[in-house]
């Protein structure tokens, strides 16, 4: 199909840069770009070929060399902020925004989701936060693309059916987020925090080859760091493979891992949370298997 390039190289498409490639590659650039869609689905079908949707410094675990399938990578970057209406395509960083509207609009409703490393359309997907600041505290409505009608349906906040690090298109594959609009006339906290963000990221968190936190906080009283450590598994190492010494909730590598090494830690963590403090742990991140 000339529509999608082959072999290509996607582990710089991952934070934790594990080695991995797809077999077919299609990159979504504008809104034009969506009209292929239906093509290329047609083609999957025809071809029992599984589609995995991707977006810029993206929250995902590749666990597979080879993804036999098409990989589909989001690339929409454009927003604009007007009368408190923040409109923004689903591929940009939400820490650029928030910096700039800081910066540049002295709006600093967005404070904490400076050097937060998520796209919108992870943030939207997760309903990502940080120290209690929400996505969908603000969110007004996102224009979403549906892969079996190729139509674009309006959602709002309600639709959305947002909870604690989830929203309802996290398990519905046939949408593609295409933009978001958000309105930021007024801060709206699910609890309030003192917390110094721009200090805590600095000095308290690692910096590379992570997807930052790996697991949610059980409860507020519970967070995931607090019960990794409480089982002895912060600076705890299987190959190349560890839970960062700075924040345990951090799965980190020295360059020599594999998903493979991950996987045996991510499982550890769970099994010993479980047996000995009856919590389970969750991952943020998306495992994708092939």
């Amino acid at each position: 199909m000339k529509l999608l390039k082959r072999n290509i190289d996607i582990t710089s498409l991952s934070n934790f840069k594990t080695k991995a490639s797809a077999n077919y590659y299609y990159e979504i650039n504008n809104e034009n770009d969506l009209g292929n869609l239906s093509e290329i689905n047609k083609f999957s079908k025809d071809n029992n070929l599984k589609i995995l949707f991707i977006w810029w410094w993206t929250n995902l675990l590749f666990a597979f060399n080879v993804f036999d399938g098409i990989v589909i990578k989001n690339s929409l970057n454009w927003w604009n902020f007007s009368d408190q209406i923040l409109n923004s395509y689903s591929n940009v960083l939400i820490s650029d925004i928030a910096y700039e509207l800081e910066h540049k609009y002295n709006e600093n409703i967005w404070h904490r989701f400076i050097w937060l490393p998520w796209s919108v359309w992870w943030a939207v997907y997760w309903n990502a936060g940080c120290f209690w600041l929400e996505t969908e505290s603000n969110f007004l409505e996102a224009h979403l693309y549906n892969l079996e009608t190729w139509q674009v349906e309006i959602f709002n906040k309600n639709e959305m059916e947002f909870s604690y690090r989830s929203s309802f298109i996290k398990n519905k594959s046939l949408y593609f987020i295409i933009k978001v609009v958000f309105d930021l006339s007024s801060k709206i906290e699910k609890y309030h925090s003192d917390v110094d963000n721009l200090d805590f990221r600095e000095n308290k968190q690692p910096k590379w080859n992570t997807c930052w936190s790996f697991f949610k906080n059980p409860s507020k009283e519970n967070s995931a760091w607090s019960l990794i450590e409480s089982v002895w598994l912060k600076w705890f190492k299987i190959w190349g493979a560890f839970f960062s010494p700075l924040h345990a909730n951090f799965l980190m590598n020295d360059w020599t891992w594999t998903y493979n090494d991950l996987l045996e830690l991510i499982s550890l963590a769970q099994n010993k949370v479980k047996i000995n403090k009856w919590f389970d742990l969750v991952p943020e991140v998306r495992i994708i298997f092939n």
